[in-house]
């Protein structure tokens, strides 16, 4: 049995299955909805329902409460409809914007390869020969080691690539991470659903561009930057990546390579913990620091991706902020461990997208 929804402002309508949550009948009909946990915590995915009949699953009475249950508010990540029924969403229409449906595939480990001694690159074909369309800057759920939930990873490949590339950053104590660096093998087949996500480079804009990436967060800004160069993008692109020792500067080879190729691509690493006689003479600090000295800590003109650890992108919206770059002209992703993702930190400056 199945149900209609309609969504305003864009009037569009779409099936529901019985059970099926709303954000799940949106996301796979390519009608993307705010969201960020999935779970009923956060709220973002917060809608106004009306028309119908519904049952909100568990959703947090902190994220959800009881008035606005009276309102008819609903939270789109966990409730399910019992009629047919109206909703009305925060939806920004965005002509850059994709509408890919959400779909899930069987895939099989290609390789495995050491990128640092904490990231490993995961590289997946999907079977039968399929193909994942995605945006760079998306993500993909995987399920592994016998989890019930899926974990999010940002797809580091670029769209032309026949493989599917993860970089997965070792999480102390952490499960699936912990199996992925020292299970996983090469033959093994995953389940996965993609894409997912809403960080994606608005090609419209001729303004140039500012990535700034830190640990693994380097997957997204990697993607874009591919696919941009590949496109013959002639527009300024710069790259800053962070990393705490040299050994943890992953495709650092690649990108001087790129850099010397592409006289609009610009790459600068900086090293925040590398031991003073170690031999690098590169910048030394943390990727904000770098950006202001580069840019005369003035960013007008441009437009930022930050991709990384909470913390990196805190100071780096500081910094781009106090270099006069506005908030519109900003776009992150953060990289949370189900750890940080549980204490629901959020930017009391920025709301990341």
């Amino acid at each position: 049995m199945s149900y209609q929804l309609t969504i305003e402002p864009l009037g569009q309508t779409v099936d529901v299955a019985e059970g099926q949550t709303i954000l799940d009948a949106c996301l796979r009909a390519g009608v993307w909805l705010p969201h960020a946990c999935g779970h009923g915590l956060c709220g973002t995915c917060k809608v106004q329902t009306s028309g119908g009949e519904l049952e909100h699953g568990e959703a947090s009475p902190f994220a959800l409460m009881d008035f606005e249950r009276d309102e008819g508010k609903c939270l789109a990540c966990c409730a399910t409809v019992q009629s047919d029924i109206t909703i009305e969403a925060d939806i920004d229409p965005d002509p850059d914007a994709q509408c890919l449906p959400l779909m899930d595939y069987r895939a099989r480990v290609a390789r495995i390869d050491t990128l640092t001694p904490t990231i490993k690159g995961v590289f997946l074909e999907i079977e039968g020969g399929d193909t994942l369309p995605y945006q760079p800057g998306q993500y993909v759920n995987l399920w592994l080691a016998g989890e019930a939930a899926p974990r999010a990873f940002s797809i580091a490949s670029a769209p032309s690539s026949n493989e599917i590339e993860l970089n997965i950053r070792l999480v102390p104590g952490g499960k699936v991470t912990s199996y992925v660096h020292e299970q996983l093998a090469v033959g093994d087949n995953v389940m996965l659903s993609g894409p997912q996500g809403r960080f994606f480079v608005r090609k419209s804009d001729p303004r140039p561009l500012l990535f700034i990436a830190g640990g693994s967060g380097l997957s997204s800004p990697r993607s874009m930057v591919l696919d941009l160069l590949e496109s013959g993008d002639t527009r300024q692109i710069r790259l800053i990546q962070g990393a705490r020792t040299l050994d943890e500067l992953y495709y650092r080879a690649e990108f001087e390579q790129l850099s010397a190729r592409h006289p609009n691509f610009e790459y600068l690493p900086v090293l925040s913990s590398e031991p003073a006689a170690s031999g690098w003479t590169g910048e030394r600090g943390y990727v904000h620091e770098l950006a202001a000295r580069r840019f005369g800590q003035d960013f007008r003109g441009w437009r930022a991706y930050l991709c990384g650890p909470p913390p990196m992108i805190e100071a780096s919206i500081s910094a781009l902020m106090q270099g006069r770059l506005f908030e519109k002209d900003i776009f992150t992703e953060k990289f949370l461990s189900a750890a940080d993702a549980g204490q629901g930190a959020r930017s009391p400056l920025f709301r990341a997208l």
